[in-house]
Order: structure tokens, then C-alpha cells, then sequence
């Protein structure tokens, strides 16, 4: 596992924890910080796809016949 990624997660769960954003959904803090870091994973997925999506197609060579 990644430590600086499992860092990250720790962080943001504690900075959930600090401002009560668990409260209104009455979701365990690092039950939110691993959705949040799942929804970052599949965002960058997403980007990464649409950069393969959009990349220029080759020109062809011209026929020298």
C-alpha cells in the first residue's frame, strides 16, 4: 500500500472529523475519506481516458506510387 496515499486518507479523515462533516450523514469519518479518495482515484481514471480519447490521430504517409 501506499504510504503517502494511506497519509492523504488519515488527513482527510481527521479533517472531517475536525469540522463535523460526518454528522449530517452519520458516516464514520474514514468511511467518508475512503470515498472521497475512491472518487479522486475514479476522477483521474476518467482524465486519463479522455487524454487517450483525444489524442490526434497519425497522419497517414502519402502514397509515393
Amino acid at each position: 500500500m501506499d504510504t503517502n496515499k494511506t497519509g492523504f486518507k488519515a488527513e482527510l479523515a481527521t479533517l472531517i472529523n475536525r469540522y463535523s462533516k460526518e454528522n449530517d450523514s452519520n458516516t464514520p469519518d474514514f468511511i467518508l475519506a475512503d470515498y472521497m479518495t475512491d472518487c479522486l482515484n475514479a476522477y483521474d481514471k476518467a482524465v486519463a481516458r479522455r487524454t487517450e480519447w483525444y489524442k490526434p490521430v497519425p497522419k497517414e504517409l502519402p502514397n509515393n506510387n
